[in-house]
């Protein structure tokens, strides 16, 4: 496959992993930014080669060939997003535009022996799942914090949101991956929240960054 190829495949993976249904060219060009009837020429490419199912007009969605190896595209971009991180000490704001540059490295041997190197990770360092050599993946079990009542408690599992400018955003309000977060009250006009984070600071949050982090009740 051409590196545009697996960017189409990954784009149509994201775009389908929540719900598993059929999404538009109109949905892949608006991720991809790009025209849709360019979407349309590459979804015949990837329809010739078994990768997706693709009608004119209608939805589309991932063989399982198709499926299999858009999990191989995002194994390798999230291993190297946790080299990047524990090996090389760049911050997790740093590592996603590295990471799709490495994504396209063609070597299986070389990424399975990365992913034996780093202990065989089970998820990124924005908390996303890490398929392993045979696309399985490990369930997380989570929720939205904007979904947590007052005086309930999650820790930080994940990010809905890993764009640089939020989790630059976290790491100002020390927020990370393993903190426990209590919620104290929410504003009804507004919703934002009023949070504890690791037992001690207190701060305010808005709903949408309540919206932007996953948490596993405690």
């Amino acid at each position: 496959m051409t590196f545009s190829e697996e960017n189409y495949l990954k784009a149509i993976y994201h775009l389908t992993s929540a719900t598993d249904a059929e999404v538009s060219t109109n949905a892949i060009a608006e991720m991809m930014e790009t025209k849709a009837s360019s979407v349309t020429d590459m979804l015949r490419k990837l329809a010739e080669k078994d990768l997706v199912h693709y009608k004119k007009y209608q939805g589309v969605s991932l063989t399982d060939k198709g499926k299999l190896a858009a999990k191989m595209i995002v194994r390798k971009h999230r291993l190297w997003e946790v080299f990047l991180v524990e090996k090389l000490g760049f911050a997790w704001d740093e590592v996603h535009d590295i990471a799709e540059q490495l994504e396209h490295i063609k070597s299986e041997q070389l990424i399975n022996k990365l992913d034996d190197f780093l202990g065989n990770p089970t998820e990124d360092p924005h908390g996303d799942p890490i398929p392993n050599a045979k696309g399985q993946i490990l369930n997380i079990e989570k929720q939205l914090l904007s979904d947590l009542l007052e005086n309930q408690i999650g820790v930080c599992v994940g990010v809905k949101d890993s764009s640089a400018d939020f989790l630059k955003y976290l790491d100002k309000q020390a927020i990370a991956l393993g903190s426990k977060i209590e919620i104290l009250s929410k504003e009804s006009f507004d919703l934002s929240t009023k949070i504890k984070v690791n037992e001690t600071a207190e701060m305010t949050i808005s709903n949408k960054v309540a919206n932007n982090l996953f948490v596993k009740r405690v």
